[in-house]
């Protein structure tokens, strides 16, 4: 199956093509790029290098893949909103998955046998004390939890009683809330991948329209002080 997957979420922007070489094996191309604002101005740039790079068009795939949240308002807008943009202009469908849960795939592949199949709680600072948090199982395949927004220590709370990894920005604070032993923070620097996005489409089910995943509400808000008397006179 050729599928294009990106992900804007949070601090980075990436885009990869998974499609089927000659041989049959599955082959990837993949851009990745780190920035705090830009999402909108990088993404399909990005997209469009993949794109080149791996000598497909839109024609030949079969499905589009993207991350849906939580993360920032606008990442997550620039995200869906390009997905539904494409999926209209192209007739593919859509498939999605929580930025959290790509980044427990991420980790997963960076720890190893580090891991040794503890569970992992993927854990991402969301700032005003809160956290966006998810839990998985034995292998990042697995969710334990939705996505929530939590406190370090309603996360904490939330974890399974048993040895257990947590990474991402906010692991080391929830971590540090927990006070066990057997709790250990790793990945700090995390970030979803959707290389790992594209290797999961094939098994996901196509969405009829899909959705950002804000768990907060945006922190601009329109205006709700009275409105100037418009001038009439010269």
């Amino acid at each position: 199956m050729n599928v294009l997957a990106f992900d804007t979420c949070f601090g980075t922007v990436s885009a990869v093509v998974r499609w089927d070489g000659a041989g049959g094996n599955g082959l990837l191309q993949e851009a990745q790029e780190t920035l705090a604002v830009g999402h909108a101005e990088r993404l399909l740039p990005l997209i469009d290098k993949v794109m080149a790079a791996a000598g497909l068009r839109y024609a030949d795939l079969h499905r589009i893949a993207v991350t849906v949240g939580p993360g920032s308002f606008t990442g997550l807008r620039v995200g869906v909103a390009t997905a539904r943009a494409l999926s209209l202009a192209t007739g593919l469908p859509v498939v999605a998955m929580t930025s959290l849960a790509v980044m427990a795939a991420e980790a997963d592949m960076l720890l190893g046998a580090v891991r040794h199949g503890r569970p992992i709680a993927v854990v991402v600072d969301a700032r005003r004390e809160a956290n966006y948090v998810q839990i998985f199982g034995a292998h990042s395949n697995q969710p334990l939890s939705e996505p929530k927004l939590m406190t370090c220590a309603q996360a904490a709370a939330a974890l399974p009683a048993e040895a257990m990894l947590v990474v991402g920005s906010g692991a080391a604070a929830v971590v540090a809330c927990v006070r066990r032993g057997d709790v250990e923070a790793a990945l700090p620097d995390l970030q979803p991948h959707a290389r790992h996005l594209a290797l999961l489409a094939p098994v996901l089910k196509p969405l009829d329209r899909v959705n950002p995943l804000y768990l907060r509400a945006a922190d601009a808000k329109p205006s709700t002080a009275p409105s100037l008397a418009r001038r009439t006179g010269p």
